[in-house]
């Protein structure tokens, strides 16, 4: 793979060099940047390379990335009209802004928590969104009459059918169809009977899982702390709390020091400091038997975070209601990070 990503490159570059027009530009931006650009394919081949490959694959691939958006964002055809006589350009005319769009942000948090994930080796893995009662509940060691079920206001679209309330039934579909070692995340929404400044009925989460032998909740704390110190910064100080989740044990609830106060005690973190960021914990066995793992043999941990939530904390914003507004004069505050 480091080949084609090497020729990648010099396709671009050379393509990029005989550039005429803005049409031209614009496909190039399509060939490579699309859905079913040249990067794209790239990271789906990404999932069929090894596990010690993967890290520095995906660092490649997003170099790559960052220099064909920058070169892109970069390229200027120029004051004159490109494949026109000069004289045809009135030089008396008021200038024209060009107005760029650039990524929503909640999609900018998600695209860089991904890549942070990439580069530890997960692989990105989808499931669908309406989902049976079993995969949302039961399979994670929710039965019908678990109290935990009041933790989470469905969506019930018939009496066995959910929105998913979380990505976790991913986890369940994958182990379902694969044996371990696994590393993955699952990037999605998620939909729950709530609305207020911190809640809305749809909104964005990501899912983690690994599984292998010889997995301990110090690999779980050493994964969240490098993930969280690339979010919010090298100095983030963190710390874990016992909790309960019915599809781990032991939990623990993962807390940031204040990027308000700096933890010194204000008005968002109700005085204490700490800011809650994320769920996690082991794998509990019920759930490895409800797909068939052996948990003699198999260990792994889980852990769930709100994309939502971290972009509030990280752009300082008060109601996550704003996110869905579709106001141009809130969105345009996000260039691209």
């Amino acid at each position: 793979m480091i080949e084609i990503i090497n020729k990648l490159r010099q396709d671009f570059d050379s393509r990029l060099n005989s550039v005429a027009d803005p049409k031209q530009l614009e496909q190039i931006r399509i060939d490579f940047l699309g859905k079913k650009g040249s990067l794209q394919g790239l990271m789906k081949d990404l999932r069929n390379a090894s596990a010690e490959e993967k890290p520095k694959l995906g660092k490649d691939i997003n170099l790559l990335k960052q220099h064909v958006e920058q070169e892109i964002n970069n390229k200027t055809l120029g004051s004159k009209s490109v494949g026109k006589p000069e004289d045809t350009f009135d030089t008396t005319l008021p200038g024209r802004k060009e107005l760029t769009g650039t990524l929503h942000p909640i999609t900018q948090v998600m695209e860089e928590i991904t890549s942070i994930f990439f580069g530890l080796g997960f692989q990105v893995e989808e499931g669908p969104e309406i989902e049976t009662d079993y995969y949302n509940f039961e399979a994670l060691n929710i039965p019908k009459d678990h109290p935990a079920r009041d933790m989470q206001d469905t969506f019930y679209i018939e009496d066995e059918t959910v929105l998913r309330t979380h990505t976790s039934p991913v986890q369940i579909h994958v182990m379902e169809n694969r044996e371990p070692p696994l590393r993955i995340i699952a990037p999605g929404k998620v939909y729950r009977c709530d609305s207020d400044v911190s809640h809305t009925p749809m909104s964005h989460q990501i899912e983690g899982l690994m599984v292998d032998e010889g997995v301990s909740f110090s690999h779980l704390k050493g994964i969240m702390n490098i993930f969280l110190q690339e979010v919010f910064g090298k100095d983030t100080k963190i710390r874990f709390r016992p909790s309960f989740f019915p599809f781990t044990c032991p939990s623990a609830e993962v807390d940031i020091q204040c990027v308000m106060c700096s933890g010194k005690g204000c008005r968002v973190c109700s005085q204490t400091g700490w800011l809650e960021i994320l769920g996690a914990g082991m794998v509990d066995p019920a759930v490895f038997k409800s797909v068939g793992y052996d948990s003699e043999k198999w260990t792994g941990f889980a852990f769930g975070l709100g994309i939502e939530r971290i972009a509030m904390l990280k752009f300082g914003i008060n109601d996550i209601r704003l996110f869905f507004e579709n106001d141009l004069r809130f969105l345009k505050q996000f260039p691209a990070l």
